[in-house]
């Protein structure tokens, strides 16, 4: 859960957790990637997402929109598993570790990073720190978050599962369709370790599936990778959840 303390004061690093797209479109200038996982929370599909009032068509963040003013997206938030336990979620079950990606920032360029995510998390994410666990068990590190809290006008609370599943399949954004998120986290997930996929991810990835036959997850990927090659030059490139701890 939030521990309040910046990852800074505590031995000068600086650490981001990473549980969504950030998994596969990492921060500029981080120069350690590492697995694992955070507790006392519980991830779901929902916070909306479109473009900040701030972007034109020429920010680069514009087009992680998944969806329009009109008919706007579904991304991934975190939920304190205290709260989470007090609503009717028609998903009941829930892994206690929420997996994702720990990064490294450099330095000499944690200021420029932390004014860079406040733009791209600023609708309805607000910053938490929380303890993340390294798959190879070594010593926990103290990471910032970016969560979509229940106060927030963007959140969405409990949905029906196969009503959420359909709102993202024909959900389109500046970045393309919704789905590619899902699909592209799905896999992500997936590929961290052999205990790291989510079932909540899982379940309405299958629905979309079987929404419309023969949505490919392998387009999906590509049109993320694609997407990824052409936003800012400082970014890491590769495929979901692939690559090794090292970055540029």
């Amino acid at each position: 859960m939030s521990t309040g303390s910046n990852p800074r004061e505590e031995n000068g690093e600086f650490w981001l957790f990473g549980y969504g797209s950030l998994i596969w479109k990492p921060p500029p200038s981080f120069d350690k990637r590492i697995p694992g996982y955070v507790t006392g929370y519980v991830r779901r599909f929902w916070q909306v997402y479109v473009p900040s009032s701030m972007f034109t068509s020429s920010h680069p963040d514009y087009h992680q929109a998944r969806g329009t003013p009109e008919a706007p997206g579904r991304v991934v938030t975190l939920i304190e598993r205290s709260f989470w336990e007090t609503l009717h979620d028609p998903h009941p079950d829930a892994s206690d570790k929420v997996w994702g990606i720990a990064y490294r920032i450099e330095k000499a360029k944690v200021d420029e990073v932390k004014d860079y995510l406040d733009i791209r998390e600023i609708n309805g994410y607000s910053v938490h720190y929380t303890q993340f666990y390294p798959s190879d068990g070594s010593d926990t590190i103290n990471t910032l978050v970016y969560i979509g809290t229940p106060d927030n006008d963007q959140f969405m609370g409990p949905q029906d599962p196969q009503k959420l599943a359909e709102h993202i399949h024909r959900s389109v954004g500046p970045s393309g369709p919704n789905i590619d998120y899902l699909l592209s986290l799905e896999v992500a997930l997936d590929s961290l370790s052999t205990e790291s996929g989510d079932e909540h991810i899982k379940d309405l990835a299958n629905r979309v599936r079987k929404t419309q036959a023969g949505v490919s997850t392998k387009q999906a990927l590509d049109r993320e990778l694609e997407k990824n090659g052409s936003t800012d030059e400082q970014e890491e490139t590769e495929k979901p959840g692939f690559g090794d701890s090292k970055a540029k």
